[in-house]
């Protein structure tokens, strides 16, 4: 059994009392508790395709990759469960500072492969789906990673819910996000909702929302969805320098840049600041600072009085 929580390694390396408070918090404060974990992975891994690849490098920055093109990336029930493996070896991956999230084949994500959709188009089936894949993402956007989606291509349904996962968001020209949801006569499922909320505003999202606004780069930034817009790649091809992947890499960079205790940190505190109380919030921000304070980076640049 599981619970919708946060993971022990989002606060790893600090034995402090506001991260176990902040462990309970959020369990009680999820909405949802138990459910058999074992039971949805073996209906979801009934129906194959795709994969999610982890490529993790040594820069420190890893990429998650959506890979299953023939459906234009859509999610298969096995790579629902590989992706929750995949955030499972990020959460202990002590050298991470970054996360790319993207897609194969110059497309980012479809949402939901419906074939599997409706072999479970049950409620009690979907409320699992529901609750393994809210438990999923929740657990990916509080990685103590930076991450960021790279959306090429189209971000419909689910595959719009996966980039509010993410810390930020950085749009290749031409393409778009959208909450398809209403026209399958259906709500995100995934936590899309509550997480679009806190990143555009509740007006913004109703507007996502109930009228299933294409959102181009362009609108997707006035509106605050997303953080940036790429440029066109130099080859053809869409490979190597200049490319959707590269530039991603590079605009990550610039946030990721130093060492990786000390980025996890501050990731943690950032996100201990969002989800708690302030005074729960204060405590959690004085311990994960202890193990931090008079650690490796701090006495370096002591020693060289930089600052």
């Amino acid at each position: 059994m599981v619970v919708f929580a946060v993971r022990k390694q989002l606060l790893s390396g600090s034995s402090c009392g506001a991260c176990t408070r902040l462990l309970l918090l959020l369990r009680k404060s999820s909405g949802i508790h138990n459910f058999n974990q074992e039971e949805i992975t073996e209906k979801l891994q009934a129906f194959p395709g795709g994969s999610i690849d982890l490529l993790k490098q040594e820069s420190g920055v890893a990429v998650l990759t959506v890979n299953n093109p023939s459906r234009r990336n859509a999610f298969s029930g096995s790579m629902m469960v590989e992706l929750e493996q995949k955030v499972s070896q990020l959460e202990s991956w002590t050298q991470g500072k970054g996360l790319i999230v993207c897609g194969a084949g110059g497309t980012f994500c479809s949402g939901s492969d419906l074939n599997a959709v409706r072999a479970i188009a049950n409620p009690q089936d979907g409320m699992k789906m529901c609750m393994f894949m809210q438990n999923t993402l929740t657990r990916l956007l509080r990685l103590p990673l930076i991450s960021v989606a790279l959306v090429e291509g189209v971000a419909l349904g689910g595959g719009a819910e996966l980039t509010t996962a993410c810390d930020f968001r950085l749009m290749a020209p031409g393409s778009l996000i959208q909450f398809v949801h209403k026209h399958m006569g259906l709500v995100p499922g995934w936590g899309g909702a509550a997480r679009l909320v806190r990143i555009v505003g509740s007006r913004s999202a109703l507007k996502l929302l109930a009228g299933a606004v294409k959102a181009g780069p362009e609108l997707s930034l006035q509106m605050g969805l997303t953080d940036g817009i790429l440029e066109a790649p130099q080859r053809p091809d869409g490979d190597g320098a200049g490319s959707a992947l590269q530039q991603a890499e590079d605009w990550l960079g610039l946030h990721t840049a130093g060492a990786a205790p000390v980025l996890q940190a501050v990731k943690k505190v950032v996100l201990a600041g969002g989800e708690l109380p302030l005074s729960e919030a204060l405590r959690a921000e004085k311990d994960v600072f202890g193990t931090v304070w008079g650690g490796p980076a701090n006495l370096q640049a002591l020693a060289s009085k930089a600052k």
